[in-house]
């Protein structure tokens, strides 16, 4: 199935995607609302985003090429050092272009 980028249901796919997008966002913080914020939900807040860095790596590691492990050991050395997502990603993300440029 394929559809053309100026055909008028592929405007309203995109549409459709961007308020099913928003309800999610909103509804999380929604629901949220109603959850108070202890120790115990910090904590599983916290690990989230480390678990949602390895979901996204992992394959990689197996159907990537050789900048997408370099890429992979790169993030891993630097969370490691920092323990901070944001510089992991992103070095990642400079060494993988790097590498793919030489």
């Amino acid at each position: 199935m394929s559809i053309e980028a100026g055909n008028p249901s592929a405007l309203a796919i995109i549409l459709i995607m961007a308020v099913v997008t928003l309800v999610t966002r909103w509804g999380g913080v929604f629901a949220m609302s109603f959850v108070p914020i202890g120790y115990r939900v910090k904590r599983f807040i916290h690990a989230m985003s480390g678990s949602v860095l390895v979901a996204l790596l992992a394959p990689l590691a197996i159907t990537g090429d050789n900048g997408a492990r370099l890429a992979l050991l790169t993030t891993a050395v630097i969370m490691l050092t920092l323990k901070k997502p944001l510089p992991a990603i992103a070095g990642g993300i400079l060494v993988a272009a790097l590498f793919r440029q030489m």
